[in-house]
């Protein structure tokens, strides 16, 4: 019977070949078509659905940020339909928490749970921590590109100005191409506003560390004032704190004391240094700052390079 089947196959196929022949020439073209408008990627999609929670708390031990950060945290999304694991690590100044979601889940009702979860845990978190962020998402595999810039010796430029011209000039240039997710910079100094306290002032001028940092932060802030109406005209009145230069912050006054003004320059040390590294980059062992690229899931890798 299946001998007799494939003779007929045969001989129909035989006697109406120009319609097997077009029909072949439609299905390659169709196939050639389909392959150069499928997304090409290092690998398929493998991993489950995941989302990653980060909260940043500096001057946290590690001990302090689990049972603080992490452990609550943990609790507020363990509940959640579709979780199969919860990681964690819990670092100095620094939790992370990886959600794990089963296969078929959808990753962005799954961040939305994740976010709902996280507005109830956020009071229970120490003054000190940051508000809990989401990574963005990105693929499995997803870093596309990655580009290290040096410093020449005999240039000007030093790694704390390169670091601020890549975080400024290129990295957000490289947010706005369609299909980046993320852009990350490491490396190099980053730039810092630093007040330096000396306590044999302090104890001098009987001034709190308490009045020191509230001064600082003021020295950068801008109030409203309300609204001045007359002559036909409403002007809005503010009050303009924003600092412009290392001098605005060396002006700052702390406290009035018998009537004289007692500046920030007075009780500390203020200059412009670089911040507290965690982690370094270098390229052929010299320093460097370097900036990875990530694509989002499901988009082309050739076009987003």
């Amino acid at each position: 019977m299946l001998n007799a089947l494939l003779n007929q196959i045969l001989k129909n196929s035989i006697a109406q070949r120009w319609f097997i022949v077009a029909g072949a020439i439609a299905v390659t073209i169709w196939g050639v078509f389909s392959v150069t408008q499928m997304p090409l990627d290092v690998f398929p999609p493998f991993a489950p659905p995941q989302v990653d929670v980060q909260v940043e708390a500096v001057g946290l031990a590690p001990e302090e940020v689990e049972t603080q950060i992490t452990v609550p945290i943990e609790s507020a999304v363990n509940g959640l339909p579709g979780v199969t694991t919860v990681r964690s690590s819990s670092k100095v100044g620094l939790s992370m928490v990886s959600v794990v979601f089963a296969q078929d889940a959808d990753i962005y009702q799954a961040r939305q749970a994740v976010t709902e979860r996280l507005q109830q845990v956020t009071s229970q978190l120490p003054e000190n921590a940051h508000p809990p962020e989401i990574s963005p998402l990105v693929s499995p595999l997803g870093t596309v590109l990655q580009y290290a810039f040096i410093v020449d010796g005999q240039g000007q430029t030093d790694l704390m100005a390169l670091r601020r011209l890549v975080d400024v000039t290129l990295k957000n240039q490289i947010l706005s191409v369609p299909g980046v997710s993320q852009v990350t910079v490491y490396g190099g100094d980053e730039r810092q506003e630093q007040v330096l306290i000396d306590p044999a002032r302090l104890q001098d001028l009987n001034v709190s560390i308490n009045e020191v940092t509230a001064a600082a932060t003021g020295a950068n802030s801008s109030v409203p004032g309300g609204f001045l109406i007359g002559g036909g005209q409403e002007l809005l009145v503010r009050g303009m704190g924003q600092m412009q230069s290392i001098e605005d912050l060396q002006q700052s006054v702390v406290k009035v004391q018998d009537g004289e003004p007692i500046l920030l320059q007075d009780v500390a040390t203020v200059q412009t240094g670089a911040a507290l590294k965690r982690g370094d980059a270098s390229l052929n062992g010299q320093p460097a700052v370097v900036l990875m690229i990530n694509k989002q899931p499901e988009v082309d890798t050739p076009t987003v390079t």
